[in-house]
């Protein structure tokens, strides 16, 4: 499977608001926390689609990382169902890791969920390690966030997938 990625914009907001409630159900974030950031330019988001249907979006995710900060944060990262298990989640993560480098982050950091373990898997091979635990971070559920660090490898260290994408 192939995919475009682009960056969100606040027209993608339902379609991004629709997998966000579907996959995240009890700690799903409201369409105005996700507007607040599709709109602020510290942050960075992405859509990812078949090339052949642009309006049919299977994943998003979004970097926090002002310009000149040595620091980032992973914000969100959302893969549909259909779409998981052929390389969309870590495309569109090394993604916003080349973003926040170019940003002048040295440091990116990620909460996951405890009970989430591909995903704990997905950002260790990305170079994640896990720092800490945010007890009861996920509410209603009362589950752990497993806190993680990547300290930003140089250029050429990454290995990064190609990808097409969309002019914004």
């Amino acid at each position: 499977m192939t995919w475009q990625l682009r960056r969100a914009h606040e027209a993608d907001l339902s379609a991004i608001m629709a997998l966000e409630t579907s996959i995240f159900e009890n700690d799903a974030w409201s369409a105005s926390m996700m507007m607040r950031d599709l709109g602020d330019p510290a942050c960075y988001y992405l859509v990812a689609f078949p090339p052949d249907d642009p309006a049919r979006i299977e994943a998003y995710a979004g970097l926090l990382a002002p310009q000149r900060s040595l620091e980032g944060d992973i914000q969100t990262i959302a893969v549909a169902a259909a779409a998981r298990g052929h390389g969309l989640g870590r495309t569109i993560m090394q993604a916003l890791i080349s973003e926040a480098r170019k940003r002048g982050a040295r440091l990116v950091f990620l909460e996951v969920r405890a009970d989430n373990p591909g995903a704990q898997r997905l950002y260790e091979r990305l170079g994640f390690i896990d720092i800490g635990v945010r007890r009861g971070y996920y509410q209603p559920d009362n589950v752990d966030a497993i806190v993680m660090r990547l300290n930003i490898p140089e250029l050429e260290s990454m290995l990064v997938t190609p990808i097409e994408s969309v002019p914004s």
